[in-house]
């Protein structure tokens, strides 16, 4: 029994493998992609998000607010926190 190939011979074969591999890297760089836009994706961020246009910015907030929000999101635990605003308001 013969099979037929269409005329392409190892070169079908050889195509067909490279298309599985690119297809299925772009299903998985699509979900990767996909989950991490559904999570939120600011993890490469280190200054956190940008403020929102209607607030005048990061530099016109107080010193103390920003070290308070590092310590309520977990960033800095609580004798970092008050070291650090000691500091601060030594100072002043």
């Amino acid at each position: 029994m013969m099979w037929y190939d269409g005329g392409w011979g190892w070169g079908g074969w050889f195509f067909v493998a490279i298309f599985m591999v690119l297809f299925w890297a772009l299903v998985i760089a699509g979900i990767v992609a996909l989950v991490r836009y559904l999570a939120g994706g600011h993890h490469g961020h280190p200054g956190g998000p940008s403020p929102p246009s209607g607030e005048p910015g990061w530099g016109s907030r107080r010193a103390e607010d920003l070290l308070a929000e590092r310590f309520a999101r977990g960033e800095i635990d609580e004798d970092e926190y008050k070291r650090r605003l000691a500091l601060l308001r030594e100072h002043r």
